[in-house]
């Protein structure tokens, strides 16, 4: 019970939703080094990527649409997977019309080719991947690219959050494992190529 108990909290503390409302302020800040043009840039790429997707969901599993917030069930995921891509499809097209540094671009970029990739894995060979993982996987490689490879002593947590989506038999070792390599060339390496 315990165990579960600690896995759980990994799944909620390091969501999807998490890493993808955080991660542009990180990055904004590197970019701009400026309050105010982190909070805009930041909150721009975080709230049409992880706040609106994220009001979406957790409504649509309050009234019974799919089975939970973390929606595990692969055949409930298309609307969830529409609903960020189009969310963060506008916010990309905000930080284009607005003039945002070219990395807050390229990472609004690389988040959203992760998710037409894991749509495309999970409609078009009907296999479930581990967006937990992707995300994640992708954050690493991304912090590592805008910081220093120093932050490659982040990847443990990827392991660890795929630890808790397997523990809480949510997935599999091999659809974690998927996850954290989609994320971290469709994201990560994306993301840096961009640069």
């Amino acid at each position: 019970m315990e165990h579960n108990r600690w896995a759980r909290l990994v799944t909620e503390v390091l969501a999807p939703w998490v890493w993808v409302l955080f991660l542009p302020l990180v990055v904004a800040w590197r970019v701009t080094g400026h309050v105010g043009q982190t909070l805009l840039w930041g909150l721009v790429v975080g709230v049409t990527g992880s706040v609106i997707p994220m009001a979406i969901i957790v409504r649509g599993a309050r009234a019974g649409r799919w089975d939970g917030h973390h929606v595990t069930n692969r055949a409930g995921r298309l609307v969830p997977f529409l609903a960020c891509i189009s969310s963060l499809g506008g916010g990309a097209a905000l930080l284009i019309v607005g003039g945002a540094p070219w990395p807050m671009i390229a990472l609004a970029a690389s988040m959203f080719a992760t998710l037409v990739v894991a749509l495309a894995v999970t409609f078009g060979a009907r296999w479930k991947v581990s967006m937990h993982t992707a995300v994640s996987g992708g954050a690493v490689i991304i912090l590592m690219a805008t910081y220093n490879l120093w932050l490659v002593l982040l990847a443990p947590l990827v392991g660890l959050i795929g630890w808790s989506r397997v523990s809480l038999k949510d997935h599999t070792r091999a659809q974690v494992a998927v996850g954290a390599a989609l994320g971290a060339v469709a994201g990560g390496v994306l993301y840096w190529v961009l640069l």
